[in-house]
Parts: structure tokens; sequence; C-alpha cells
């Protein structure tokens, strides 16, 4: 097992982070960490950075709420960085941005994104997850999640034939909105039964194998 001690602080006892989304890879924050924040981040398992500006200690979220669940903490081949894997709970940006790294110097040149897809997942899956204490009356996802295993499998049925039907028809926009009431179904079942998304992840990688 890798140490603490095995880590080059630099002259004035910091080292740079690296804060990535778990679930996408996303690079949500580049901050700075003295030991004690480090040992908090391990300790707590949620973020702490040190300020250089305050010359001060922060806890991600303490102000806005937006805290962040530390996955792993790891750290590069010259033990001069650390990387945290966090579950986000909010923005990770003050701007409300879901990453601090928003404004872009080049991008692709039909301004796709790759990422979309497995980011609005884990996004959702979050939101999700966070309704299960909501109430159902303002909630339908809380109001899923009440009714049980069996309602939600129905829920998901009734989604796939509405999938297969929009399937045979030229309206690509209802299709799509079709998939996506499926995939959000399926997502809601997964939290029904406890079942994490990297499960599923892993079962796909086997596959791909």
């Amino acid at each position: 097992m890798s140490s603490i001690d095995e880590l080059k602080w630099g002259p004035d006892g910091l080292l740079p982070v690296v804060v990535a989304d778990v679930a996408t890879g996303a690079v949500l924050t580049l901050a700075y960490a003295n030991r004690e924040a480090l040992e908090r981040t391990l300790a707590e398992k949620t973020t702490w950075l040190f300020s250089r500006s305050r010359q001060a200690l922060w806890k991600k979220g303490e102000t806005s709420g937006h805290t962040q669940a530390v996955v792993s903490v790891a750290y590069d081949c010259d033990g001069d960085a650390l990387l945290y894997r966090v579950i986000p709970h909010g923005p990770a940006c003050h701007t409300g941005a879901a990453s601090c790294f928003h404004r872009e110097l080049l991008s692709a040149g039909d301004g796709s994104s790759t990422g979309v897809f497995s980011g609005a997942v884990a996004e959702l899956a979050r939101t999700i997850a966070g309704r299960r204490n909501a109430s159902p009356e303002t909630s339908y996802t809380a109001k899923l999640l009440a009714q049980g295993v069996d309602r939600i499998a129905k829920k998901v049925g009734e989604e796939a034939t509405e999938v297969v039907i929009a399937s045979k028809n030229d309206d690509r926009p209802a299709f799509v909105g079709e998939v996506a009431d499926l995939v959000y179904h399926t997502l809601v079942l997964l939290e029904s039964r406890g079942v994490a998304l990297d499960e599923v992840g892993g079962e796909l990688l086997r596959r791909a194998k």
C-alpha cells in the first residue's frame, strides 16, 4: 500500500490536485492541497483542499452544499500531483457549471461531445438517488421508488414497448424521447434494487472483451 509519506510536497507545502468525476472521467477542478487537507480527505472521504488566495483549508460544498464524495485518491509517478476521483453532488464550479473547465479554446469541429451520454446518465442517476427521501407527492421519482420494484419494472416494460413502436416510425425526436424515458425508468429500477452504474458498466466491459 502506498503511503502519504512518499509524496513530494512543493516548497509551499502544497500539491496540485486534479478532481475528476469517477463515473464519467471528466475533470472537474484543478486545485491544491496541503498535508492536512489530504489527511482530512482520506479520513472523511469528502473533498478538502487548500486555498492559496485565502491561505486556508476549505471543504468543497461547505457553503454551497455542492459536496463531493471521494471514492479514491491516487498520486502520479513522480509523487508530486494528486488525483481525487469523486461522486459530485451538484456543480463543481462556483459559476454553476458542472466543471471548472467549461471555456473551450479548441473543440470538436461539429460541436459534439462523446461524453454527453455518459455524463447525463451519471448525473441522472445521482438525481434519482437524491429523490429517494423526497416527498412522493411532489416527486415522480420518489413516488416510483415508494411503489416498489414491481411497479417500476412494469413501467420499464411499458417504456420498452414504446421504444419498439417509436423505432418503426420516421419521427426521430419521438424515438429519442422514448429511449430517454426507457433509460430513466431503468435507472430508477437500478436505484430501487441498489445496483450501481459501475456494476452494470463492469458487466458491459466483460462482454466487450
